[in-house]
Order: structure tokens, then C-alpha cells, then sequence
């Protein structure tokens, strides 16, 4: 362990009573654009030292959740309801100041494109160095020595040279290491990786991963991880919510959602991410997310479901949208009528 990570901050133990992240009913809204909100009441949690992958297909709304537990909401957005406690302290009702406070701090983010993240007129040393001189208050000099330890430590050969580089003698998986020293400087306690492999080869995105999780066991860090790939999830996550149209329908432990999967999205997800090798075709799951935004009532996947009307329950699935219920295991839920009348009939 390097000398930079034995001066981390002192963690509480992993998977305490509460949870470092607490998100419940949380909402978002786009006032300007019909239809529902682009978040619905919203419930997550984080315990400390966990990985949770928050996984959907585009238009769900798992990088706004990220962007609005930064402080970073898109123009047209605005919370509407809920509440988002990070250590305890409701991060969507403290003030721009405070936010500033806790942002690189306590949660740190890695967006998606590196490369076109990282500010292209300063050197990535500066950059790496700008939440640990900010939260840290340290000098100049301690700072570029604290920056080429951690370009060292998170896999950059020759880290003083790379520390005066600037971002586009960068290659993918570089920035995108540069990122994660940058993100990890101020020793965080939760780290908001918005699929951070996107656009990396395999290779790399594999090293990407190993170093992530290589970091949660170093520094007991928590990791919200949000990606589409389901290959990423299975080797990388504790528990698993599964979003469609701003809502989470379905969560539990990765082997949980693997290898029992209960709402019909959530099996839909799992197959549309294996070959059928009997066709030779990728599946793909009819409709689209955006049909959900129109639905004043019932389920939001009712649309493109096909479990619905092979069990005779529309009406029901059209009437009212069910509420998240206990399946299998007690951390198992799913939002399915077909999966609360199996797990009643059980």
C-alpha cells in the first residue's frame, strides 16, 4: 500500500446498520416535457463498501440519478420530491456552498468519455491535483508529489513525465485513469462511476475494472456503478437495481438477479445480453423505453411485456402499477404482479 493511501481517512466498517447512501422517493422532473417524470419515486441504497450497479437501457434514468446526487442536474430539470442522504446528510435540500463542500470529498463521479472530460488547455497533473489542494489544503509542492504517487498507484508508467501531459497525448484507458486518481485524490467515500468503460477495448476495460475493485477492497470505498452491460455486473457488483422509466423494478443480490430474475424487463435484459446461438441474433426487446413517459397508470412495461397476457392479468397490470414486494430472499424484490402472485402462491 502506497504512502498516499495510508493517510486515507479513517472508514467506518463495511456494511453497517446504515447506509452511506440513502436514497428514497426521489423524483425528478422535466417541466417543459410532457409525460412522467424522468425519475418516479425512486428508492437505493449504498451500504459502505459495497458495489451496487444501477442497470437499464438509455432513457431510464440511471445517469440522471448520478447527476442529481452530484448537484449537477441538466438545464429543464428540477427535484420535485424526495431525498438523497449521504452520511446521513440530505445532499438535495443543502445549499450550492455545502454541495461544493462534499463534492470530491464524500462522493466523486467518473463520467462517461474520459477523454472529452478532462480539460484539454490543462495538464493533468493540475487537474488530478484540484480536489485534493481544494478539500486537503495542501501546498503546491506536496500536492505534485501526492498526484505522481497516485498516477503511480492507479497504473500510469513514467507518472512525473505524464503528470505535464495534457489530455489529447492521452491514450482511452489512460484517461481514464487519470480520471479515477483525479476522482480518488480527496479519498472519497463513495465513488459514482457512470460507465466508465465505455469506448475502451477490452482489454483495458477489463484492467479499468480490476482497478476499481482493487480500490473498494484498499480503501473500503463505495461504488454506485451504472452501466448497461451485464457482462461488467455479474463480476463486479455486490446487489443490483434494475431502472426502466424512472423507477426501480427490481433488486437484489447479483445472484439474486442472475440466476432468478423476476420482472419480465429484468429477464428480457438478461437475454437480450446472450447470443441465441439457435438463430444466430442478438435479442432485442420490442418497444422502446420512451412509450413508458405517456402512461398515466399501471405498469410502465405493460407495453412491451410478454408475460402480461400470456397469463391473462392486463387489466390488473393496466389498472395500477404494483409496488415493489419481497421475492425469494428478503433483499430479493421484484415490481411484478406475476412475480407477487408466484411468490404468494409459494
Amino acid at each position: 500500500m502506497t504512502k498516499l493511501l495510508k493517510q486515507a481517512r479513517p472508514r467506518v466498517a463495511a456494511h453497517s446498520d446504515e447506509p452511506l447512501l440513502d436514497i428514497r422517493g426521489l423524483r425528478v422532473d422535466f417541466p417543459d416535457v410532457p409525460g412522467a417524470p424522468a425519475i418516479d419515486g425512486m428508492d437505493l441504497r449504498i451500504n459502505r463498501g459495497e458495489i451496487v450497479a444501477l442497470v437499464g437501457e438509455s432513457g431510464s434514468g440511471k445517469s440522471l440519478t448520478a447527476l442529481t446526487v452530484m448537484g449537477l442536474l441538466p438545464p429543464g430539470a428540477e427535484v420535485v420530491g424526495g431525498e438523497a442522504r449521504l452520511q446521513g446528510e440530505d445532499v438535495l435540500s443543502m445549499g450550492s456552498g455545502r454541495r461544493n463542500e462534499i463534492r470530491g470529498d464524500k462522493v466523486a463521479m467518473l463520467f462517461q468519455q474520459p477523454k472529452v472530460m478532462l480539460d484539454p488547455t490543462a495538464r493533468v497533473g493540475s487537474q488530478v491535483a484540484e480536489s485534493l489542494r481544494r478539500h486537503r489544503k495542501v501546498g503546491r509542492r506536496q500536492a505534485r508529489a501526492r498526484v505522481v504517487e497516485m498516477l503511480r498507484d492507479v497504473g500510469i508508467p513514467e507518472p512525473a513525465r505524464r503528470a505535464s501531459s495534457f489530455a489529447y497525448q492521452l491514450s482511452g484507458g489512460m484517461a481514464q485513469r487519470v480520471m479515477i486518481a483525479a476522482a480518488l485524490s480527496a479519498d472519497p467515500e463513495l465513488l459514482i462511476a457512470d460507465e466508465p468503460t465505455t469506448a475502451l477495448d477490452v482489454t483495458v476495460q477489463a484492467q479499468i475494472l480490476d482497478l476499481l475493485k482493487q480500490k473498494r477492497d484498499e480503501l473500503g470505498l463505495s461504488i454506485l456503478l451504472i452501466t448497461h452491460d451485464l457482462g461488467i455486473v455479474s463480476t463486479m457488483a455486490d446487489r443490483v437495481a434494475v431502472m426502466y422509466a424512472g423507477r426501480i423494478v427490481e433488486n437484489g443480490t447479483t445472484k439474486d438477479i442472475f440466476d432468478d430474475p423476476q420482472h419480465p424487463y429484468t429477464q428480457a435484459l438478461l437475454k437480450a445480453s446472450l447470443l441465441e446461438a439457435e438463430r444466430g441474433q442478438l435479442f432485442s426487446i420490442p418497444g422502446s423505453v420512451v412509450q413508458a413517459r405517456s402512461l398515466e397508470h399501471g405498469c410502465r412495461f405493460l407495453p412491451r411485456c410478454p408475460v402480461a397476457a400470456q397469463l391473462g392479468i392486463t387489466d390488473m397490470c393496466r389498472g395500477e402499477e404494483p409496488t415493489l414486494h419481497t421475492c425469494g430472499e428478503h433483499e430479493h424484490h421484484s415490481r411484478c404482479y406475476a412475480s407477487r402472485e408466484h411468490a404468494e402462491a409459494g
